[in-house]
This record gives structure tokens, C-alpha cells and sequence, in this order.
């Protein structure tokens, strides 16, 4: 083989790569649409993740406005945000179909972290909870939170299974998905880590439904569920329990706890009091925050730095920014004729938008401190990388459109009678199982 011949070989590789077309000789130009919703995704996250960096110097370091110098916390997560930038550059320009390809072993290998978090013998050097929670595995300088990029895996695992399926549109048929979700949920609350194995539901019922679940069904799950929750109470640690304890009382008016466990959510609260409609100016929040101390002011509790800066309308820009993400994932989702980028757009945005509001919902009192991460804001390399390669995969989704002949995405009769019941039957327009109740 000569020279030019192995370079067109890569060449042709590369395009096959990028357009998703087994030969390679499509046009990689006449696979990609550029123009599309998930720019939206972008700028959200771009937006989202500078003003992280700004509002965890503001929480790190106590200094006058006009300092050129960041907190050493805000320098590291400028350095995270570039390596997710960097990130989702790298997964979004080859067909998503390849990630799916991967999502098992990836899901797997997943799953073997987790397991090793939880062994006992794993020195603390390694392995050394914070917290309480074994969460995190310390590789050298770097922390890394198996638990988030698990996130990814089982969205692309839930897409897969369901593709090309109908199982899951009868009660037993959702025993599968249910069983996947179960796995890495139960390891993460082992650790335990109930705030990140609380979002794994929202997401495949997200999922479920995109892909034609009856909500009837869905809805007796939940329904059992919430019966059954009084039964799980016994089963929490003292500190998880606290938590509910904390909230009640924070809701019955009692302050004799403001001292103590809830110390921290009557913090946030007076900060996000505190910043009134416009906020404060750079050096009177720095002041305020330092000397109110609220723990975790960098990482889960950042909403309430922000709000006590920027005031009210920096909480709505907080809010419309998370609206802009949401906006063009579902957009991205809708606009998908494939099944696979479809379930992959909607599994992604449902776990960001969860996320965002068990955050905002801890720092403003109506939710339990669980010890959640806000997407693209809160301190932390592997939340900062993870929720980057959730927008470089919905990017990944635009960029490369289904070329026919294709599949309609779940689209179905109603409750499949009165046809044969194929799958794809037509209902009149995609997206129905969004608006069924049957």
C-alpha cells in the first residue's frame, strides 16, 4: 500500500467517523446540519459556566474588586471548564451512533468504579470519603466521581434498549429499563449518595415516555412508590434523616435548629434574602459571604452567592440560562427523526434539568440538603466535564440529521388498536406519546 493510499484510507475512516456512514463516501459536508437548536445548548452552558467561575471566587476570596488574580478554587474550575469545552468538541463531531455503540462496556466499566468505591479494603488513599460518601477516587491530583459520568453511560444504555422496541409500552415491559436504573442506583446510594441517585428516575421516565411509555403506566409506579416511601424511612442514615427532620421543621417556622442542622439552608436563604432585586457590589457580597460562612458556598450552595451578587435578576438569568439548555435539547430532540438521538437528546436534558432544580430548590428551603451539584456551575472537575459532554452529545444529535430511508420515532395508534400494531404506525404526527395519557 502506498502512501496516498493509506492516507485516503484514513481519510475515507475520518469521514465515515463524522457522517456516521459505514463506507465513508457521503460527504461529510452533506451530513452535518451546523445550523442548528443545540447552539442554544452552547451558549447556555457557556454562559452558565463563566458565571460559575465568577461566583466561586466570590464565595473563595475575600478581596476588594478590581483583584486581576482568581481564587485558587475559581482558577481550577476556569481549567476544568476549558478541558469540558475541549470535551464536547471531541464528542460531538463523530456520529452519535458511536457513542451508542459504546454505551454497554461503558456502562460496565461504570458500574466496576462504583463497585470499587464500596470496597472496604481500597486504602483511604485511594479511595477517601468526604462527607461521609465514598464518592470519589483520588488518581494522583486528580478527584474523579465515578457516579457522574455513569450518568452518561445509562442514557445512552436506556436509548439503546429502547430504539427499536415496544416491550415498554406494557406494565412488564418496563422491567428492563427499571432494571437497568436500578443498578447504578443502588451503588450510588450505597456510598451514599442519595442527591446524584435521585436523578436517575427522572430521567428514564423521561426517556420512557419520549419513547411512547403509557403514562397510566408510569403513573402507578410513582403512585406504589410513594405508598411504599414511608417503609424506606427506617432504612436512611441519621444524617439523611436529619435532613428531613430539618426541612419539616423549616416549614413549621421552628428556629431552634438555625445553629445546627439547619445551619446551612438558613444561610443560603438570608444570602439570597440579602441580595434584594439588583445584588450587591463585588466587594460588600465577598463580605457578606465570607463572614456569614456558609458551607459548601463554592460548590452545592453557589445559587445563593449568586443571587446574594447579582440579586433577583441574577437568579432569573441563572433560571433562563438552564431554560436556553432545556429549550434546545428538547428542540434538538423534536427535530431528531431517529430513535436512538431522540432518547439520547431527552434522557440528557431530563438529568440537567433535574439537577438544576434539586439545587435551586436546597438553596432556597423547599428541598432537603442532599448534596447535589448545580450543571456547569458548582465547583468540581467531574461534574464540570460530565455536564460538557451532555451538551457536546445533544450538539452531536443536531449535527448529524437521520438520512432516509429512517424510522418515525415512536410514533403510535392509540393504545394499538384499530391497526396491527407495527412498530412506527403512524399517529398522525411525531411526538404523540408526549400527549397521551392512554
Amino acid at each position: 500500500m502506498t502512501l496516498l493510499d493509506r492516507d485516503a484510507g484514513l481519510v475515507q475512516a475520518a469521514a465515515a467517523l463524522v457522517s456516521g456512514s459505514e463506507s465513508g463516501k457521503t460527504p461529510v459536508s452533506a451530513s452535518l446540519a451546523p445550523i442548528n437548536a443545540a447552539w442554544l445548548c452552547v451558549v447556555a452552558s457557556l454562559g452558565l459556566a463563566l458565571l460559575g467561575v465568577h461566583a466561586i471566587d466570590v464565595a473563595q476570596q475575600l478581596e476588594p474588586a478590581g483583584r486581576a488574580d482568581l481564587a485558587s478554587e475559581a482558577a481550577r474550575q476556569l481549567v476544568f471548564v476549558i478541558i469540558g469545552l475541549i470535551a464536547a468538541v471531541l464528542v460531538a463531531l463523530p456520529h452519535y451512533k458511536i457513542a451508542g455503540y459504546l454505551a454497554w462496556p461503558a456502562l460496565v466499566g461504570c458500574i466496576g468504579l462504583l463497585v470499587f468505591l464500596l470496597v472496604p479494603a481500597v486504602p483511604t488513599s485511594i479511595v477517601a470519603p468526604r462527607n461521609g460518601a465514598r464518592a470519589w477516587s483520588d488518581v494522583g491530583p486528580i478527584d474523579f466521581q465515578p457516579s457522574e459520568v455513569t450518568k452518561i453511560a445509562f442514557v445512552l444504555v436506556v436509548a439503546m434498549y429502547l430504539r427499536f422496541r415496544r416491550k415498554h409500552r406494557t406494565l412488564r415491559g418496563l422491567v428492563v429499563p427499571g432494571l437497568i436504573a436500578a443498578v447504578p442506583v443502588g451503588l450510588i446510594t450505597l456510598q451514599p449518595d442519595l442527591g446524584t441517585s435521585s436523578l436517575f428516575v427522572p430521567a428514564l421516565f423521561a426517556m420512557l415516555i419520549a419513547a411512547g411509555a403509557k403514562l397510566r403506566h408510569l403513573g402507578l409506579i410513582v403512585l406504589c412508590a410513594a405508598l411504599a416511601a414511608p417503609a424506606a424511612y427506617p432504612l436512611l442514615k441519621d444524617h439523611q434523616k436529619e435532613r428531613l427532620v430539618a426541612m419539616v421543621l423549616q416549614f413549621q417556622g421552628d428556629t431552634s435548629t438555625a445553629g445546627d442542622i439547619n445551619y446551612q439552608s438558613l444561610t443560603a436563604q438570608r444570602l439570597i434574602g440579602a441580595g434584594g432585586a439588583g445584588g450587591h457590589e463585588d466587594a460588600t457580597a465577598r463580605t457578606l459571604i465570607h463572614y456569614n460562612r456558609l458551607p459548601e458556598r463554592h460548590n452545592d450552595m453557589v445559587f445563593a452567592v449568586i443571587v446574594n451578587r447579582f440579586g433577583f435578576v441574577g437568579g432569573l438569568v441563572v433560571l433562563g440560562l438552564y431554560g436556553l439548555w432545556i429549550a434546545g435539547a428538547l428542540l434538538t430532540a423534536g427535530a431528531c427523526r431517529d430513535p436512538l438521538g431522540r432518547i439520547i437528546a431527552v434522557g440528557l436534558c431530563a438529568f440537567v434539568f433535574a439537577q438544576a432544580v434539586v439545587n435551586i430548590g436546597m438553596n432556597i428551603g423547599v428541598l432537603p440538603i442532599i448534596g447535589i451539584t448545580l450543571p456547569f456551575v458548582s465547583y468540581g472537575g467531574s461534574s464540570m466535564v460530565t455536564s460538557w459532554l451532555m451538551t457536546g452529545l445533544v450538539m452531536s444529535v443536531a449535527l448529524h440529521p437521520a438520512r432516509p430511508p429512517y424510522r418515525p420515532s415512536f410514533e403510535y395508534d392509540d393504545d394499538d388498536r384499530g391497526g396491527d400494531g407495527a412498530y412506527g404506525k403512524s399517529a398522525g404526527f411525531g411526538g404523540r406519546a408526549l400527549t397521551r395519557v392512554g
